[in-house]
């Protein structure tokens, strides 16, 4: 089977990755959405439509390689604090009341096509995601999300752009993951934001960051009715009206295509 639909009227634009159609009301299975498709819909409902039921994704970006190797390094430098008494430099420097979060599933939490999950039952959604790391408030006991960020820019690094906007819907999200779990989730999120230094007199082979922990008090109130929009989105028709703000949309619209 081929699936040939675009936008009315149109072909697939050049590159899109053509798949076979996935979501079907009729299906008793949980349908699986990841975060990242979660955030799909925010950011534009009819690009969400065409992927999941049309089977029609969105040219691809090209991968962050360097960002995937800040992560992995960062990763295993708090796991080797994990269940120690000894406790990360970074948390230390902050003067947080926390510590690395030692749990038997961590690794499934931040593993590709496992993570920690979640099915609603009203929509038959199993939504899920892939956290970065999890650090325990140790007066509290309350769970501490925490997620890693790699750039390289002139000044401090913040989340004040309003395309950050998609890095605070992603705390969210594994908050309210973590709580429909039945773990005590504190407001409180953290990101190790590592900004590469790009004044140094020799490159030397290696990268300088200066690291940064930024607060960030997050609320998930909005994620439940999203999943309702998303269930009417797929179970509607035809797709919904794009985003203004989708650029991809915007591209087949001024192309004529």
């Amino acid at each position: 089977m081929t699936v040939n639909h675009w936008v009315a009227g149109s072909s697939p634009a050049r590159g899109a990755r053509i798949i076979m159609p996935i979501y079907n009301k009729d299906k008793s299975d949980p349908y699986k959405l990841s975060r990242t498709r979660i955030e799909n819909f925010c950011r534009c409902p009819k690009c969400f439509y065409l992927e999941e039921k049309l089977g029609i994704s969105r040219p691809s970006s090209f991968p962050f390689n360097l960002n995937n190797a800040v992560d992995e390094l960062l990763k295993d430098e708090f796991d080797s604090f994990r269940g120690t008494k000894e406790n990360h430099p970074y948390i230390l420097n902050s003067g947080l009341d926390a510590r690395p979060f030692s749990h038997p599933e961590i690794e499934d939490w931040r593993t590709r096509n496992k993570g920690i999950g979640f099915l609603d039952e009203e929509t038959n959604f199993y939504l899920y995601g892939l956290v970065d790391d999890v650090w325990i408030n140790t007066k509290t006991d309350q769970l501490i999300i925490v997620d890693y960020k790699a750039t390289s820019k002139e000044g401090e690094v913040s989340l004040d752009a309003p395309w950050q906007i998609s890095y605070k819907r992603q705390i969210e999200i594994y908050q309210w993951l973590f709580r429909n779990n039945g773990f005590d989730v504190q407001d409180t999120a953290y990101f190790v934001y590592c900004n590469a230094i790009r004044k140094n007199i020799l490159f030397e082979n290696k990268l300088n960051f200066k690291i940064k922990l930024i607060a960030y008090k997050g609320d998930d109130s909005w994620i439940p009715s999203v999943i309702r929009k998303m269930k009417d989105c797929l179970d509607a028709e035809s797709p919904p009206a794009p985003s203004k703000s989708c650029e991809h949309c915007r591209y087949v619209l001024k192309a004529n295509i």
